[in-house]
This record gives structure tokens, C-alpha cells and sequence, in this order.
């Protein structure tokens, strides 16, 4: 007795499976689009930089509480959090969230 068959028959497991596949498949997106949101303007050879994250919307306090884990924020203006201290080994996961658009260099003067 093989369980291929039986999964193939039912209309229930054929969902879960296609619902994992679209939850794989949107994870897989969100690690591939990651490098593309980070500016050129970090690259560098310094252990921490410190950046700005564009988001499509005015940050909440859950995007704030978000990003404390990689570093210190130290401002919110707009459509942006200040992020200081992060390591370049967490450039990808801070860029990594569907509603980051980008990650640059922390705009002076701004």
C-alpha cells in the first residue's frame, strides 16, 4: 500500500501541499529580492554600519521592535528607520521582509 496514490486521490492533502508550496516558494522570493534592496553604498570592510530602511508606510512600534534585534535604532522620520550598529553579516535579514524597500547608508542632515 503506497501513501503517493492515496495523497493524489485526496483533495484535502493536494491543498496543504499546494499551500506549503506557496509558502516555500515565497520564502525562496524574500531570500533572492534580500541583496537587491541593499545599497552599493554599503559596501565596505568595517565590521557595523549603520543604515537607513525605506519602508512603503510610516513604521509602527512592531517594525521598530523588528529591527532592534540587529542593532540600535535610533530614529523614525517618515517612511524610515535609523538603524545603527548593524553587523554586515545581517545586511540580508534586515533586508529580507517583504515591506523593506531598500537599505542605504543613513542620510546626514536628514
Amino acid at each position: 500500500m503506497s501513501i503517493v496514490p492515496e495523497i493524489a486521490g485526496s483533495s484535502r492533502a493536494r491543498f496543504i501541499l499546494g499551500v506549503i508550496a506557496a509558502w516555500l516558494m515565497f520564502q525562496l522570493w524574500l531570500t533572492l529580492a534580500a541583496p537587491g534592496k541593499i545599497s552599493a553604498e554599503l559596501d565596505g570592510t568595517s565590521p557595523k554600519v549603520n543604515v537607513q530602511i525605506e519602508l512603503p508606510f510610516t513604521p509602527e512600534r512592531f517594525h521598530v521592535l523588528a529591527f532592534q534585534q540587529y542593532g540600535r535604532v535610533s530614529g523614525a522620520e517618515g517612511h524610515s528607520i535609523e538603524l545603527r550598529g548593524v553587523k554586515r553579516t545581517d545586511l540580508n535579514a534586515v533586508a529580507r521582509p517583504y515591506w523593506v524597500t531598500s537599505v542605504g547608508p543613513i542620510k546626514e542632515g536628514g
